[in-house]
């Protein structure tokens, strides 16, 4: 799994060299940020269900044609996967800031995603839409300290950014 200690690594061996000062300074600020990340990650984990449920909420809210006949949320069935794929991005990201990278991401979750759902003729734009949601409804000091959601943030902008 890739986090910002095996890339830096990886990167030397790769090079055949020991990590750099600037490679190190990397890891450090990495293991600096660990706290806060951590936080986010339990904050995340603790009200996940609810989490899972606004984001989605304000997808259908967004995107109230999706409930549609012929749409990608036409049936029940269809809603609960769709809550399920967010749920599925929320784990990936709080396993993002466990490990203080992006590769759960990438490697579980974005890998291929776009031509999955183009594939499936679901919209990605709904949910960027719920993890955009996500994004702007966190609140500090009420959901978690200024530096956890800075961390927390960042992740749900890059699954915005690799879904958009």
């Amino acid at each position: 799994m890739k986090s910002v200690i095996t890339t830096v690594v990886s990167a030397a061996d790769a090079a055949g060299r020991f990590p750099s000062s600037s490679d190190l300074e990397s890891v450090q600020g990495n293991i600096q940020r660990a706290a806060a990340r951590l936080e986010a990650a339990e904050k995340l984990a603790s009200g996940h269900e609810a989490v899972v449920k606004e984001a989605g909420d304000a997808c259908f809210a967004k995107y109230s044609f999706l409930k549609n006949p012929g749409e990608a949320g036409d049936s029940q069935e269809k809603i609960n996967k769709c809550y399920r794929d967010v749920d599925h991005y929320m784990r990936l990201i709080n396993y993002c800031l466990v490990v203080g990278g992006s590769g759960p991401l990438d490697e579980w979750g974005i890998a291929g995603a776009r031509e999955v759902y183009r594939t499936l003729n679901l919209p990605t734009s709904s949910y960027v839409a719920s993890f955009a949601f996500s994004r702007d409804r966190v609140c500090v000091p009420r959901d978690m300290s200024a530096q956890a959601a800075v961390e927390y943030v960042a992740y749900l902008d890059y699954v915005i950014n690799a879904l958009s």
